[in-house]
């Protein structure tokens, strides 16, 4: 519950994932929560639980491989176990958030469940900017950037692949 108390602050924008704890099983329990979340939601888009297994599972692959990537050439790959937490862990806190407007979305189609949709992606690219930011000591513009490669390469990269497959 402590490192929870710790990691929370960056999803208020605070605090640098370089500072806090590196532990492997809260590293396990996010990488399980964010895959059960993942797949709820792509279970609920797309009706087919065989291709929402193999999406979320392509895309929980490329995020460990762009992170681990992005951290290798600024060679800062001692803490990929934090920034890989961090950024996870963050997901996983929107994911909180967007599951029961997704749940809206799928009801009603308000037009107010898009905008707050909207503003709950928005909150999770503001947040693994700041990450980034912060890991990788760069200026404002760049942090966007990245994110969205990490965005594209992450999730298009998924949907690519499965319908590769």
């Amino acid at each position: 519950m402590d490192i929870l108390k710790q990691y929370l602050p960056l999803c208020g924008l605070q605090n640098n994932p370089l500072m806090l704890p590196r532990s492997v099983d809260f590293f396990k329990q996010n990488l399980l929560f964010y895959f059960v979340v993942e797949y709820f939601m792509q279970v609920n888009m797309t009706d087919d639980p065989v291709e929402a297994f193999t999406e979320v599972s392509m895309a929980l692959l490329l995020s460990l491989i762009f992170i681990g990537v992005m951290l290798f050439l600024n060679r800062t790959l001692y803490a990929y176990i934090q920034v890989t937490t961090a950024i996870i862990f963050c997901a996983n806190i929107v994911a909180v958030f967007v599951v029961p407007v997704m749940i809206w979305l799928t009801v009603s189609e308000d037009a107010l469940s898009y905008y707050l949709l909207s503003l709950l992606l928005f909150w999770n690219y503001a947040l693994v900017t700041h990450i980034i930011r912060q890991v990788l000591s760069i200026n404002i513009f760049a942090s966007l950037v990245l994110s969205l490669f990490y965005f594209v390469a992450t999730y298009l990269g998924a949907f690519a692949l499965g319908q590769l497959l």
